[in-house]
C-alpha cells in the first residue's frame, strides 16, 4: 500500500506520539507499504514554526529520510486539481494533500474529519 501522511500523522509518527492510532502506526511501520509525506507538508511546519506555532527540532527533510518515508513534490496538476475541488474544507494543504492522494492513487493517512468530506481513500 502507498501511504500519504497528513501532517498531523507525520508530526506524531516523528515524535511517537501517542496520538497516533495504532492502526496508522502499523501500516506506516509495515516494510511492504511505502509511505509518503508531501511537500506541502513540510511547507506547513515551516510556516507554523516561523510563527511560533510548532516546535520542530532539526530539518524535515532529514527526519523524512531517517524514518525511510518519500518525499513527494507538488506538481501543477496537483495544484489545478486542489483548486477545482468542491468548497468542502478551506484549508489548501488538506486541499492540496487530497489532489495527491487521488492522482497518485495513494491512501491519505489521515483523522482530519474535513478531509474525509472529499472521499479519498484513507486509513
Amino acid at each position: 500500500m502507498k501511504l500519504l501522511l497528513d501532517t498531523h500523522a507525520f508530526l506524531w509518527w516523528d515524535s511517537d506520539d501517542p496520538k497516533l492510532p495504532e492502526s496508522f502506526h502499523s501500516a506506516i511501520a509495515l516494510p511492504q507499504n511505502e509511505v509518503f509525506v508531501s511537500a506541502v507538508t513540510v511547507w506547513e511546519i515551516a510556516i507554523k514554526r516561523a510563527s511560533r506555532k510548532l516546535a520542530f527540532g532539526g530539518t524535515v527533510g532529514r527526519s523524512i529520510e531517517i524514518h525511510g518515508f518519500r518525499s513527494l513534490p507538488i506538481t501543477v496538476e496537483h495544484a489545478e486539481w486542489a483548486g477545482g475541488l468542491p468548497p468542502l474544507h478551506r484549508d489548501p494543504f488538506d486541499r492540496l494533500l487530497v489532489a495527491q492522494a487521488h492522482l497518485e492513487g495513494l491512501v491519505l493517512v489521515t483523522v482530519d474529519e474535513q478531509i474525509l468530506r472529499y472521499q479519498v481513500p484513507h486509513l
